[in-house]
């Protein structure tokens, strides 16, 4: 692990060396620049719910405020999103209404304010799959659901009230810091489902449910924590947790995978959240004990935390250690307690490690822990919840911060005569990964949920295929946790969250109880008469002798999310909608929650309800930013989804840092990491563009790194849609109706290819919702919208509809009505506001239409099977070829505007056959003035420029009185100048000595690369001084 982490740390720096190099490019700056587009406003009045109007003119261009303004009330108020909604729509043309469903949630932390990474689970995965299971005809029900996210939620507001009061929550008590908490979470909990409906998220609002509502989803979770304790599951225990002591004084156990591992060198100095100058760590402290009785006799122990000493209870060395044999069994003294400390032996001490004496602190050290139950040692905390000394450490360190008691204690030794120096040293350093403070080990009482058998059968489910896990590889990592669990404790030591509903009774005599037994005096109850009903049973007391004491600790915030599949459809009673949508049939979330949420999810789902709450679970791609960082608000890389959507400016991402609860030094730090990456701030990309863009990214396992540009991109492909469909309506005309499937009859070959395309882009689109992979359904719409239908089609019905022969017209519009409506619904589960707003626009055929591109049909390679022509679409791959070919040689003589003639020779007659049937195609494509197929070379005329296309096909473009030969020459002598000095001053980079061993093998690929780039360069030059040379001789 530390192996890994120390990779991790180089890939970083690696990445921070290259973000800088990129500040001092200045073309790379050029690139990012980005041109403001015009905003434009939809201004008609339209209530809220009510159908926003699509008869006046479109924009000249799209503009994402424009399009997405009105809908989502209206989607809301018609009723789409309802699972209700499906009877009704049985009856629209095409929609078949299988009976299945899909049941997914969303858990939205209470603490987000959403960015990037949260927004994937509402876009990335569930947004279109939702969508096209409704288009599908599935009865779909997606729950918006809040967890209040204890540890995090409680640090937010405790940071705000302390930031605007001065005020700590112990200052207020606990019922006025939980009215607190209460505002800020309907101000930011409103904010959150603000946020999701501007996103689209086509959520059933109102099924949504929180994990603080009173009732029901508190009562179940009591419920749930009494029945575990009738089972016998759940016990209270005494063991060693991991405590972070957060700024705000907020505390609480946490677990190991919430620990980050720092490997340090050596003596290293780190900020401390609490601490005004930074700390030393990796330092070896050595310090002597003193034998009793035995003079100057003293054992050395070596240690990284002194200030723990005060909680030593033994010195342990290795029993065949030859250098500590005449001290086994012997005590020493405590210097600043005068307690005698036994000498023990244990093969588990490392002889090498420090002096090989070990001194023992089972309070505060994990393996400490564990040797001290194997000798019966006493358990001793000096350290308490707070991070400061406790009150075991002595009045002179009562209430110290650990960190400067550590200082105090040095001191102390160092006056006693018994500090041995101090060294560097190695270590790794546990970190919180929430507040980055140091964690510290403490012994708490807590309850734990025994999970054995419920792992056990967790990870059967697995094995079995019952649940699948998707990618595959997460298999393995389950595996690996259920074969290894512990069990969990779900308390918390917090104020914000559900109060375990447990009771600590005292009476008369009660003292006298068994210490080391913690259930011993532990009571559950559902309320406290009902908790001192069962004391007064369990004890055989007088209700009148009975106290108690409700636990201050609240339950993890996991153990009630875990109950969301089934809680949120009313269990534990037998309602309608548990009857009808449980088991949920995916769960989409983050690899980093498969313990976390997921585990705990499957094994109460079995436990409480018998079944599996979902058989499937997809776990995304973490989201990082464009250079491979986590996203972090201290490096200022996080993205809010809505600064993309509306744009915003760097000064006003600057103000929002400012507005946080950065510190200083962090906000400095994130504000020269948004100036460098967002330079000119955020362009205005729009809601669909940024769901577009994020469901483009490969998900199988790799990461994502998010870069704004691709967002900007998925924009343009927008406006690429949007004019596509201008072009549409005027090629419609007003008076143009809707046909329906089988009044489609096309007619010309590339009308048949571009129904063929159509077919292929739907099959590949729902074959990529099938298998999950997103990129390839949107590669599949990107590919069918910009190169079939606008570089081609569009361009080649162009002709044909300047014509003004009817017939053929006639049956263009409807091949083009067809393919855009289709490839508009193929669209709208990633674009669902553009491809609405386009197709309202468009006029619908007779019958029961669906009111909604949300509740149409989604197109089926079954449905289009009759358009696929795979012979026309091999054809049409030789006319594109000839094209490709044609417009090289445009490009290399620099033929912009001109219209030349182009002649093709081809030795088959197949081949010449296929052109002849394109022909128009070929001439509109090529930008030619006329295309002449010739059986021989013999019939080119002079002064043209040759393309070949393969060996029994050739183009040839003539050139002669469109051009300036002896112009052309000059400009290309030039060009192989410019050319020629930059090959020369690549070549002599590789020329140095020591180049092959001394350069990395990367520059030297890339200037490789570099190096038969220009030779391409210049022999494309080369070719075409040739050609014009000739050319002039032939009008000489």
């Amino acid at each position: 692990k530390a192996e890994k982490e120390k990779r991790q740390q180089e890939r970083l720096a690696a990445i921070e060396l290259r973000t800088r190099g990129e500040k001092q490019k200045a073309p790379e700056e050029k690139e990012r620049k980005w041109r403001e587009k015009e905003v434009v406003t939809y201004t008609v009045p339209t209530l809220p719910g009510q159908k926003k109007v699509t008869t006046g003119p479109m924009p000249e261009s799209y503009s994402p405020s424009y399009v997405e303004a009105a809908w989502y009330s209206w989607w809301e108020t018609q009723g789409f999103f309802k699972p209700e909604y499906h009877p009704h729509k049985s009856g629209v043309s095409g929609c078949s209404g299988s009976g299945n469903f899909i049941a997914l949630l969303v858990t939205v932390r209470l603490s987000l304010s959403m960015h990037v990474v949260p927004f994937r689970t509402s876009s990335y995965i569930k947004q279109p799959l939702m969508r096209r299971h409704r288009m599908k005809g599935w009865k779909v029900l997606w729950v918006p659901g809040c967890d209040h996210a204890g540890i995090a939620t409680q640090a937010v507001v405790e940071k705000k009230l302390q930031k605007e009061t001065g005020l700590l929550r112990q200052d207020l008590g606990r019922e006025q810091f939980l009215q607190a908490v209460w505002r800020w979470k309907e101000e930011k909990g409103d904010e959150i489902y603000h946020q999701l409906r501007r996103l689209g998220a086509s959520l059933e609002w109102g099924r949504a449910c929180f994990t603080m509502d009173q009732p029901p989803t508190s009562e179940i979770v009591a419920t749930k924590f009494l029945g575990f304790k009738k089972k016998g599951l759940l016990y209270r225990h005494e063991t060693m947790l991991l405590v972070g002591a957060w700024r705000c004084e907020l505390l609480s156990p946490f677990f190991s995978a919430q620990v980050e591992m720092l490997q340090l060198k050596g003596r290293t100095f780190l900020s401390v959240p609490g601490y005004k100058k930074t700390i030393p760590f990796g330092v070896m402290v050595k310090f002597a004990y003193k034998l009793e009785g035995g003079g100057e006799q003293e054992v050395v122990v070596a240690t990284t935390r002194p200030e723990t000493m005060l909680g030593d209870v033994a010195v342990v060395v290795h029993p065949d250690d030859p250098r500590y044999a005449h001290l086994h069994g012997k005590q020493v003294e405590h210097p600043f307690t005068g307690q005698s400390l036994p000498v023990l032996t244990d093969p588990l001490v490392e002889r090498s490690l420090g002096t090989g004496a070990v001194k023992v602190t089972p309070g505060h050290d994990y393996s400490d822990y564990e040797l001290g139950l194997r000798h019966g040692l006493p358990l001793v905390s000096v350290i308490g919840e707070d991070g400061r000394m406790s009150s075991e450490s002595g009045d002179w360190l009562k209430g110290v911060e650990r960190f400067l008691a550590r200082e105090k204690v040095i001191e102390a030794l160092a006056e006693r005569g018994l500090y041995r120096g101090s060294q560097s040293h190695p270590m790794v350093l546990p970190l919180c990964s929430r507040s980055g403070d140091v964690v510290e080990p403490l012994l708490k009482e807590q309850w734990f949920i025994r999970c054995g058998g419920m792992a056990q059968d967790a990870m059967e489910a697995v094995n079995r295929g019952c649940l699948t896990l998707f990618p595959q590889f997460h298999e393995k990592t389950w595996r690996n946790w259920m074969g290894n669990v512990s069990d969990w404790c779900v308390s918390r030591q917090l104020w914000w969250g559900h109060q375990i509903p447990a009771y600590r009774v005292s009476f008369p005599g009660s003292g006298d109880a068994d210490q080391s037994d913690c259930n011993a005096l532990w009571v559950v109850g559902r309320t406290e008469h009902d908790a001192r009903l069962k004391a007064a049973e369990k004890f055989g007391k007088p209700l009148e002798e009975l106290t108690l004491t409700r636990d201050a600790d609240v339950l993890d915030t996991w153990f009630s999310s875990a109950l969301f599949p089934f809680a949120m459809l009313g269990w534990p009673e037998e309602t309608p909608d548990l009857q009808n949508f449980y088991p949920n049939s995916l769960l989409e979330t983050g690899s980093d929650l498969i313990f976390f949420w997921v585990a705990r999810m499957v094994m109460l789902g079995r436990q409480l309800t018998g079944q599996l709450p979902f058989s499937k679970v997809f776990f995304h791609s973490m989201v990082r930013d464009a250079h491979g960082r986590k996203m972090s608000k201290s490096l200022g890389n996080v993205i809010n989804p809505l600064d993309v959507i509306t744009g915003i400016s760097l000064e006003h991402l600057h103000q929002k840092l400012e507005e946080g609860n950065l510190d200083p030094r962090e906000t400095a730090i994130a504000t020269e990491g948004q100036r460098r990456d967002f330079p000119q701030g955020i362009p205005e990309c729009g809601t669909d563009a940024l769901r577009f863009a994020l469901c483009s990214y490969k998900c199988h396992g790799d990461d994502i790194n998010l870069d704004v540009k691709l967002v900007h991109s998925a924009r343009h492909f927008c406006n690429k849609i949007w004019n596509a469909m201008k072009f549409t309506f005027a090629a419609l005309g007003p008076d143009f109706r809707a046909p329906l499937g089988d009044q489609i009859a096309p007619e010309s070959p590339v009308d048949h290819w571009i129904c063929s395309r159509l077919h292929q882009a739907a099959a590949a689109c729902n074959r990529g919702f099938e298998e999950l992979d997103f990129n390839a359904a949107t590669s599949a719409i990107r590919s069918f919208w910009l190169h079939s239908l606008c570089d081609v089609y569009l361009e080649c019905v162009k002709p044909v509809l300047q014509s003004g022969d009817t017939p053929p017209v006639q049956v263009v519009q409807r091949v083009l009505y067809f393919c855009t409506e289709r490839a508009l619904c193929l669209l709208a589960p990633f674009m669902p506001y553009l491809t609405e707003e386009l197709w309202q626009r468009l006029p619908r055929p007779g019958g029961n239409a669906a009111p909604s591109v949300c509740v149409t049909t989604y197109p089926t390679a079954a449905e289009l099977a009759k358009w696929y022509n795979p012979e026309e679409e091999a054809n049409f791959l030789l006319v594109q070829e000839v094209v490709h070919v044609v417009r090289s040689l445009r490009a290399d003589y620099q033929l912009t505007k001109q219209k030349p003639e182009l002649y093709v020779a081809c030795s088959e007659d197949r081949a010449r056959r296929v052109l002849d049937s394109y022909h128009l195609a070929l001439r509109t494509l090529s930008r030619c003035s006329s295309v002449t197929l010739l059986d021989a070379e013999g019939g080119v005329p002079s002064g043209c420029a040759v393309g070949i296309v393969s060996k029994e096909c050739r183009v040839h473009l003539r050139l002669e009185g469109l051009v300036d030969s002896e112009r052309e020459l000059e400009k290309l002598r030039r060009r192989r100048e410019r050319l020629q000095s930059q090959l020369a001053a690549v070549v002599n980079k590789t020329e140095i000595q020591g180049y092959e061993h001394g350069v990395p093998e990367t520059v030297q690929q890339e200037t490789a690369a570099k190096i038969s780039t220009l030779e391409e360069k210049l022999a494309q030059v080369e070719k075409a001084s040739r050609t014009f040379q000739q050319l002039l001789k032939s009008q000489s």
